[in-house]
């Protein structure tokens, strides 16, 4: 048999396809990236420029270009998806995954792997209060979304209620977390906050462990495995004068201690104050705390712990911004000046960069800084919503992009090509997906409520003039909600007393013995009655050992008269 030569192989290659399937016309990627190019990084270096010669401008742009491939800031990807304000962002350990939180009260699901350059948008809008499609759920702003750093099977969602919840990554609840009696004075007590949480972080290295803090004083630790009640309970008592020793829990912070000990918790309240404890206990009191962190009565929505866990940096409502060493913890090692968003959006956060060696946060302009933590001065300050303020920020370790989160429900994913991975390169370096006919509105109609096509055929011809909600206007619902169809019944609207009464099943799970309040008391008590023949279950005793009463004996019945008399007189 003769050997497979050269120009057999060609031959082969040439009638062989390379792939099956339909075959790409081709991508311009790096055109697509370069789309994506932001105009302006660091306006902080042009009024710098402007005011140097010619002959430093060189210089200076040699430095901007080194300072663009220290910092992936040179690329960006609009994510546009919320109504409101982007209060939360937080992605998976692989960076696959996205959540985003917002005033809007909606959680949105995005997936880089599925994005496309035309497509990019959520795969999923999940509100966490949606009980069943019939029923009407209250809403509530979402605080804090947070994935399990060791985990992307689950999410944290803190929202502005006594109650957190667990979802897993396609956004269907895991757990909520019990609420606590607001009428037990003594917080200890209680198997939950007793008001609304305002903070969470999981725990460094057990991935079934978190913390929470709340408005009711309280730093409470949880286990995933057990919704029921809290594993510890940390009282901060405020020493501000008229306070009652209560204070609101602002910030909170989970992180691994300095030089291989355990780990350690921080949190800012509303006094001003910043309470260090250590993480695996005991709690009875703290291990280092600053009374006046910041200023009194003012938000401190900002604090992130280094991963080394030797620095602590934070952002109050008093417009400053203040570097803080856990090992000698008692002033501050350098502070700067910045201005705070935390009034309107309490959750205006500041973020350590993954190797900790950068600081970054928003501002109220719209601007992305990016500090030096050791002076806390910007190295570059770049515009990302011009206008609108940047509320949250985060630095994904894996795929070392910043995402940021603000006030106009822009969610904006900076990059830079030579030093970040996946994420929004991958999505940049897919073909645009193919529009449907689908996809265009113009050749589609709709479909009305009571399930008649817009395009539907009366006596062999087809009814012309759009679809069939647009040519009956009066099917639809009235501005009050009520529906303007006859045929349709009205349902009644549902309270908010109403829409939180809670449940028969959710009262007997919740509260023992609560089946007991049913019973006829009378019933009750009958079933221990004793049958005839039958020994006394409980009253037994008073068989053998009832005195028996013992009454005066009267010698004639004139006295007995005369007792009656007497007590007819009286």
């Amino acid at each position: 048999m003769d050997a497979f030569s050269t120009e057999d192989e060609e031959a082969l290659r040439k009638f062989m396809p390379a792939a099956f399937g339909k075959q790409d016309a081709g991508v311009n990627v790096e055109a697509q990236i370069e789309q994506a190019r932001r105009k302006i990084v660091d306006e902080r270096k042009q009024a710098v420029e402007k005011a140097k010669d010619s002959d430093d401008d060189s210089d200076d742009s040699d430095d901007e270009d080194e300072d663009d491939d220290e910092y992936p800031v040179t690329h960006e990807l609009i994510v546009k998806t919320h109504d409101r304000a982007v209060t939360s962002i937080s992605l998976d350990p692989s960076g696959t995954r996205m959540v985003t939180g917002s005033n809007d009260c909606s959680l949105k699901l995005h997936d880089f792997s599925a994005m496309t350059p035309n497509t990019i948008r959520a795969f999923k809008t999940v509100d966490p209060f949606e009980t069943k499609p019939s029923e009407t759920a209250e809403s509530h702003t979402i605080h804090q979304v947070l994935f399990s750093p060791w985990s992307g099977s689950q999410f944290l969602v803190i929202t502005a209620t006594p109650q957190a919840r667990i979802f897993s990554r396609d956004g269907e609840m895991i757990s909520e977390f019990k609420k606590g009696d607001m009428y037990l004075r003594d917080k200890n007590n209680t198997k939950g906050h007793t008001a609304e949480v305002t903070c969470a972080a999981w725990h460094p290295t057990n991935m079934d462990l978190f913390v929470t803090g709340g408005i009711d004083s309280t730093v409470r630790i949880w286990n995933v495995n057990n919704r029921m009640s809290q594993r510890d309970v940390i009282v901060h008592k405020s020493r501000a004068a008229g306070s009652a020793g209560m204070t609101r829990m602002t910030a909170v912070g989970w992180s691994s201690a300095a030089e291989g000990q355990s780990s350690i918790i921080v949190a800012a309240a509303y006094d001003g104050s910043l309470v260090m404890w250590g993480g695996e206990g005991p709690y009875h009191r703290p291990a280092a705390e600053i009374r006046e962190a910041h200023v009194r009565d003012t938000w401190t929505g900002g604090l992130d712990i280094s991963a080394d866990g030797r620095l602590v940096v934070t952002r109050g409502g008093d417009d400053t911004i203040k570097l803080w060493d856990t090992r000698k913890f008692k002033t501050p090692v350098s502070q700067a000046s910045h201005p705070s968003t935390s009034a309107q959006y309490p959750t205006s956060n500041i973020r350590f960069s993954p190797n900790s060696t950068s600081v970054i946060t928003g501002s109220e302009t719209g601007h992305l800084h990016i500090l030096n933590p050791a002076t806390l001065r910007p190295e570059i300050v770049t515009p990302v919503t011009p206008g609108s303020p940047l509320i949250t920020v985060n630095w994904h370790p894996k795929l070392n992009q910043i995402f940021t989160g603000s006030a106009n429900g822009q969610t904006t994913v900076l990059f830079n090509p030579k030093l970040s991975h996946n994420g929004a390169l991958s999505v940049l370096s897919k073909a645009p997906k193919k529009r449907h006919v689908d996809d265009d509105t113009s050749l589609t109609t709709d479909l009305d409520p009571m399930g008649i096509a817009g395009d539907a055929v009366e006596g062999g011809a087809k009814l012309q003039g759009g679809s069939y909600s647009s040519r009956h206007p009066t099917i639809g619902l009235t501005a009050s909600g009520k529906s303007r169809d006859p045929r349709r019944p009205h349902m009644p609207a549902v309270t908010p007393f109403a829409g939180t009464t809670p449940d028969e099943r959710h009262v007997r799970e919740s509260i023992p013995l609560s089946s007991m309040r049913d019973e006829d008391p009378r019933e009750a008590l009958l079933k221990y009655a004793p049958k005839e023949g039958e020994a006394k279950l409980f009253t037994g005793a008073w068989d053998e050992n009832q005195p028996k009463p013992i009454f005066k004996d009267y010698d004639s019945d004139e006295e007995a008269e005369e007792r009656d008399a007497k007590r007819a007189r009286r």
